[in-house]
C-alpha cells in the first residue's frame, strides 16, 4: 500500500507541473497586448510606461525564465499581486473561493445521494414503465444546460414565490437559513446533469452486478431480494460510481463558474471572468491553477478510496 501511495504521489506531482506549464502558456496566448490593454484607459500611456509595466510584471524576460520564476514563487505560496487591487492574489482567491466550494459541494451532494436510490430502482424495475420513465427523465436531465435551467428556475421563483431569496450570497456563518435559501436553486440547477448521469451509471453497474455468479449464489441461499440488491450487488456497483463522482466533482468546479453568473454569486466565476477581461495575469494564472489542482486532487483521493471499497484492489496495492 505504501508503494502505491508513493507512486500516486509522484504521478500527482508530474501532473501538477504539466498543468502549471499549460496554464502559463495558455494565458500568454490570449490575443492582444496585455500591458497595452491594462493601460489603454489612461490618456498618458507612453512607450516608457509600457516598458516599465512589462519590467514590473516580468513580461520582458524569456518565457522559460518567466515560468520558472512563477513556479518557484508559487511553491513558496507567493502567486503574485493583483494588478488592479494591489492585494496578494492568494487573498483575492481566498475571499471568493468559499461560495464556489459550497455550491460545488451541495450540487455534488444532491446529485450523488439521489442517484444511488434512483439507479437501484431503475435496475430493480428494469424493463418496466417506471424504469422507462426514469430513463427518459435522466436523458432529459443530461440535455438541459445548467445555466438555462437556472434561468427558468429564477423566472419561476420570481413568478410564484416573489418573497423567495434566490439571488446573491450570504455567508453561512452570518445567516445559515438565508445562505441555504440562496444556494438551493443554483445547487439544483448544477446537480441535475450529475444526477441524470450518475443514476444511469448506477443502473448499468447494478444490472451488470446482478448477472454475476455471486449474486446467483446469494439468491440460491435464499437471501431476500433487497439483501441481494443492496448488500451484494450495490457494493460492487459503487466502484464505477465513485470514479464518476470524483471526475464530476472537478467538472462541477467549472460548471459552477457559469451558474454563479446566473445567480449573481460572488465566487471564482466572477473573479476569473473579470481577471481575463482585465488581462490580470497573476490572478488568472493562480485562479485557473487552483481550479485544475482541485480537479486533480479530488481524482487522486478517489483513486485511493478504491481500496476501501474493493478488497481486491487493496490486496493488489
Amino acid at each position: 500500500m505504501l508503494r502505491h501511495l508513493l507512486q500516486r504521489g509522484l504521478d500527482l506531482v508530474i501532473v501538477l507541473f504539466g498543468i502549471s506549464a499549460i496554464v502559463f502558456l495558455m494565458i500568454r496566448l490570449i490575443p492582444g497586448d496585455a500591458v497595452a490593454i491594462m493601460l489603454g484607459a489612461n490618456t498618458e500611456v507612453t512607450p516608457e510606461r509600457i516598458a516599465a509595466m512589462r519590467a514590473e510584471l516580468g513580461l520582458d524576460k524569456p518565457l522559460l525564465e518567466q515560468y520558472l520564476s512563477w513556479v518557484a514563487r508559487a511553491l513558496h505560496g507567493d502567486f503574485g499581486t493583483s494588478i488592479w487591487t494591489g492585494r496578494p492574489v492568494i487573498q483575492e482567491i481566498a475571499a471568493q473561493i468559499w461560495p464556489t466550494l459550497e455550491l460545488t459541494f451541495l450540487a455534488l451532494l444532491f446529485g450523488a445521494v439521489l442517484a444511488l436510490p434512483l439507479g437501484c430502482l431503475m435496475a430493480q424495475w428494469r424493463g418496466g414503465r417506471a424504469d422507462l420513465v426514469l430513463r427518459v427523465g435522466a436523458i432529459a436531465g443530461l440535455t438541459i444546460p445548467s445555466f438555462w435551467l437556472g434561468i427558468v428556475m429564477l423566472i419561476a421563483a420570481a413568478t410564484f414565490l416573489p418573497s423567495f431569496a434566490s439571488l446573491g450570497y450570504v455567508p453561512f456563518s452570518e445567516d445559515p437559513l438565508g445562505n441555504l435559501q440562496r444556494m438551493l436553486l443554483p445547487a439544483i440547477a448544477l446537480a441535475l446533469p450529475i444526477l441524470a448521469n450518475l443514476s444511469r451509471l448506477v443502473r448499468s453497474a447494478m444490472l451488470d452486478a446482478l448477472g454475476q455468479d455471486y449474486v446467483r449464489t446469494a439468491r440460491a441461499k435464499g437471501l431476500a431480494e433487497n439483501a441481494v440488491l443492496y448488500r451484494h450487488a450495490l457494493r460492487n456497483a459503487l466502484i464505477p460510481f465513485v470514479t464518476s463522482v470524483g471526475i464530476m466533482a472537478g467538472y462541477l468546479l467549472g460548471g459552477a463558474i457559469v451558474v454563479e453568473q446566473v445567480f449573481s454569486i460572488p465566487g471564482l466565476g466572477r473573479l476569473i471572468l473579470g481577471a481575463i477581461a482585465e488581462r490580470n495575469y497573476p490572478l488568472v494564472q493562480a485562479t485557473i491553477l487552483v481550479v485544475t489542482v482541485g480537479f486533480v486532487a479530488v481524482n487522486a483521493l478517489v483513486d485511493l478510496a478504491y481500496a476501501l471499497i474493493d478488497p481486491r484492489l487493496r490486496t493488489a496495492a
